[in-house]
């Protein structure tokens, strides 16, 4: 039986009716991410309420301004696998670059601490990314969540020893750069995430996304590398598991 795992989603406020869906589709595990304190607490509780949840805590570099106050206290959690979505975003930049910085800065501290894995969220913002890392000390476990990056940018984080997860942008004709990079990707540092409800991928475009459609993002990125689908779900599944140190609740 082929199953999938979304390594990354926001789930709805809701989120009953999108879970059984994605279970309905074969998908078979969670991680819901927090970009703040208040996300990052809702979504521990969602965690606490499924078997095939799990959660994040972390400052997204749209809220670095807010701080990371509060969200070290929430990695004592277990239903907590992960630090982030953390990192750069200098094409938005809804806070200084400086906070997000700072902000990116003490949440790979945090990862390091705590041996977390780290989730990065990096846009238009590749070179400060790579240097904030190394400065840090990249962590043990590192994923590029909705990779964006082309051959060049792939190398730089498999060079560093993180994961690529990517998302349904891989099904967009346009991202040729991405594309190519995702066809090249190692199977063994490949992960898959809907970042739903964001990022719908092709043929459902322009509607709300949801875990189920990871399966679409499975299927794409099989098509690039020429594997079979079977191959695909495996590996991208186990590495999800191994890479948050999943088991059984």
């Amino acid at each position: 039986m082929i199953e999938w795992f979304d390594n990354h989603c926001h789930l709805s406020e809701n989120p009953e009716e999108e879970i059984l869906r994605a279970r309905e589709a074969l998908v078979t595990g969670f991680v819901n991410v927090g970009t703040d304190l208040e996300t990052s607490q809702m979504a521990m509780e969602k965690a606490k309420r499924f078997p095939d949840v799990w959660s994040t805590a972390g400052v997204h570099p749209h809220e670095a301004r807010k701080g990371v106050d509060g969200i070290k206290d929430l990695l004592e959690d277990p239903n907590v696998v992960a630090v982030g979505e953390a990192g750069l975003d200098y094409h938005y930049d809804y806070s200084p670059r400086e906070d997000q910085n700072r902000v990116f800065a003490e949440q790979i501290e945090m990862a390091n601490t705590s041996k977390l894995p780290l989730v990065i969220h990096t846009r238009e913002a590749w070179e400060e990314t790579f240097k904030i890392l190394d400065s840090e000390g990249v962590p043990a476990s590192t994923v590029f969540h909705c990779f964006t990056g082309g051959k060049e940018e792939a190398k730089e984080c498999l060079k560093r020893g993180a994961y690529l997860s990517f998302s349904g942008i891989i099904t967009f004709n346009k991202s040729e750069l991405l594309r190519e990079a995702a066809s090249e990707c190692p199977l063994d540092r490949a992960m898959i995430e809907t970042d739903s409800p964001y990022l719908t991928p092709v043929p459902f475009r322009g509607k709300k996304n949801e875990p189920a459609n990871v399966v679409l993002v499975g299927n794409e990125l099989a098509n690039l590398q020429d594997k079979p689908l079977e191959e695909i779900a495996l590996a991208t599944t186990q590495n999800a598991l191994d890479f948050y140190g999943l088991g059984k609740k």
